[in-house]
């Protein structure tokens, strides 16, 4: 059996890895189930991130005990953007907080990760919706765009296909409901311990974007978070002055910080996020994470994640899965509770291609017997995961 400690990349061929990606996106299912069933009016978006945050570390806490040295916890903070806010809101103890409307649409994003193999997971709702109250006109149109984006693009995001042509989709259903893509967004591939790999595919690029973003085909055993992120308006995200608080490692950059703040704040990044993405908000000192993180950034060992809007008036819808790309068919190991009678959108998909992918199955064919023997094993191991020590 190889050893898993090698410099060997961990991939989707290993049975092992596919269960701990399960393992991860379960997690991810449930935190968001539970989340949505927390976003009423009158909710705190900062306690509700704060309850996200911290059943992924009580979850993810409870398996692999006895790995001592195997990192597990949060792979993208929770962020619940509303309205016109495209993505990132997550603020601090010490920033503006918001509390939910009715009828506001709330984008929840959060990631897992269970030994580096990250599921993330986005989903669109609107608060007080129901099948007797259900959302039209301008934000049932933005969220079913987006929501059958994703699902056409998991149906084409399969080893031969290549990522412009889930580009192309995604505008053509766009403009099918009167939407615009949010400019210049990207779909990773994802790799152990890496949330953006260098595979990826791009949403309604401009002129630079398309010609710098690169070409590339799917294969076999790798993983993608597909991030489908529609607007009612033009498109365009720009920063206004909400603060940024989430961050991630720059692995490839190198700087001797001059302030102390600095180092100490570096130094906790590095022990506790290593390469994931994190929020100040779970820093050990909030106020001097905030100072910390200035040099940081100036210096390019952090990279930001800011706070991006829409024009106000206008309404942002975001779904997001994981899929593993498997030899007999795809796996999708995140989602959420999409209800197609609470979202009556007077729109519909009209270009024939489009509805014919829509209506084809997303599910695996049968997985052959062979295979049984190593699931055992990999199940055996994760059986002894989580038992309690």
């Amino acid at each position: 059996m190889a050893d898993d400690s090698s410099d060997e990349e961990q991939t989707v061929a290993k049975d092992i890895v596919v269960t701990k990606y399960k393992m991860a996106g379960d997690m991810a299912n449930k935190i968001l189930r539970n989340l949505i069933s927390q976003c009423v009016a009158g909710a705190s978006v900062r306690d509700l991130c704060e309850a996200g945050d911290m059943q992924i570390l009580e979850e993810t806490g409870r398996v692999f005990k006895k790995e001592k040295e195997m990192k597990k916890g949060i792979a993208f903070p929770t962020c619940i953007s509303t309205n016109n806010c495209i993505c990132h809101f997550s603020p601090l103890r010490t920033d503006p907080d918001y509390t939910l409307q009715e009828g506001d649409v709330v984008k929840i994003d959060l990631g897992v990760h269970i030994d580096g193999f990250i599921a993330g997971v986005a989903h669109t709702l609107v608060v007080g919706a129901s099948k007797d109250k259900p959302v039209t006109g301008p934000k049932a149109d933005v969220i079913k765009a987006a929501y059958l984006a994703a699902e056409a693009a998991l149906r084409m995001v399969k080893p031969g296909n290549e990522n412009y042509e889930i580009t192309d989709v995604i505008q053509k259903i766009a403009e099918s409901f009167n939407c615009q893509p949010i400019e210049g967004m990207l779909s990773h591939q994802l790799k152990q311990n890496v949330i953006d790999g260098e595979k990826s595919v791009i949403q309604n690029p401009n002129e630079n974007q398309r010609k710098e973003h690169e070409k590339c085909e799917f294969e076999v055993h790798e993983v993608y978070a597909v991030d489908i992120l529609m607007s009612s308006g033009e498109g365009k995200g720009r920063e206004q002055e909400t603060r940024t608080t989430v961050f991630k490692r720059q692995m490839d950059k190198v700087y001797q910080l001059k302030m102390k703040a600095s180092r100490a704040f570096f130094s906790e990044v590095n022990n506790r996020f290593a390469t994931m993405p994190f929020t100040l908000r779970l820093m050990d000192d909030e106020k001097k994470a905030r100072m910390g993180v200035v040099e940081c950034v100036n210096h390019e060992l952090l990279t930001p994640f800011p706070v991006l809007f829409e024009r106000e008036g206008e309404f942002v819808a975001q779904f997001k899965f994981t899929v593993l790309l498997m030899p007999n068919g795809n796996i999708r190991i995140t989602e959420g509770p999409y209800d197609p009678d609470v979202i009556k959108s007077e729109h519909e998909v009209t270009d024939e291609k489009i509805k014919a992918v829509l209506s084809s199955s997303a599910n695996r064919k049968a997985a052959k017997k062979k295979k049984k023997k190593a699931s055992k094993q990999a199940e055996g191991q994760v059986e002894e995961a989580t038992k309690a020590p």
